[in-house]
């Protein structure tokens, strides 16, 4: 049952993900989500099969349910359609990032809500918020920082572009086509190699439990 709130949250999570670079797309000049019907809360328009599903419930099972993340259809974007090539790509890029970022807070909110209203819940529709709110805190701040990461095509790459030196630009950004190839060879290699994500969501995940400990 937990493995399946696993995929729920990340799937509301990777959506909510992709909307927000859709949206922020379609407000810098480019229209191009909006007619491939990306600007939707529609799941069935962002998920990928293997991004969204397989590998968040291997992972999950894998780690004991200490790890988890995944990924949607990267959002169509036409960059030569932004009012600003560079403004524009970077809002577009880190507007994914935010909205992760700001789901935190929302299931902190979420869970205090549910431990102060146990009474009128119940405590089956209690305790299933609160663990619903702890999977999302986890499963965001890994999706935020992972996607921070420099590596072509993740959105913390877009960011690294724009600060290249213009002759290194085209090298960096062709490694897009092995980026994610190249970080899952990584991953079956070299153990813990996603720590540098890992531990500092441990660390907010923590912080952010301590917060919510202060209202309840």
């Amino acid at each position: 049952m937990t493995g399946v709130l696993v995929v729920a949250v990340l799937i509301a999570s990777v959506v909510l993900h992709e909307l927000a670079h859709a949206w922020v797309a379609d407000r810098e000049g480019d229209d191009t989500a909006r007619r491939q019907g990306r600007i939707t809360l529609n799941p069935i328009s962002h998920l990928d099969p293997i991004g969204s599903v397989l590998v968040p419930l291997v992972l999950f099972t894998s780690t004991g349910g200490g790890s988890v993340f995944g990924w949607a259809r990267p959002v169509p974007i036409v960059p030569s359609r932004f009012r600003d090539p560079v403004w524009s790509d970077i809002k577009v890029s880190l507007a994914g990032v935010a909205a992760n970022l700001l789901l935190v807070p929302v299931a902190a909110l979420v869970a205090i809500v549910a431990f102060r209203l146990e009474p009128l819940l119940g405590v089956a529709v209690a305790d299933g918020l609160v663990l619903a709110a702890g999977l999302a805190i986890q499963i965001n701040l890994t999706l935020a920082l992972f996607n921070l990461l420099p590596i072509p095509p993740l959105d913390g790459s877009h960011v690294v572009y724009h600060l290249l030196p213009r002759k290194a630009r085209p090298a960096y950004r062709s490694f897009g086509r092995y980026g994610i190839l190249a970080l899952m060879v990584l991953l079956l290699l070299v153990p813990g190699a996603l720590d540098v994500v890992f531990t500092p969501v441990a660390f907010l995940t923590d912080l952010t439990h301590a917060f919510i400990r202060l209202w309840i």
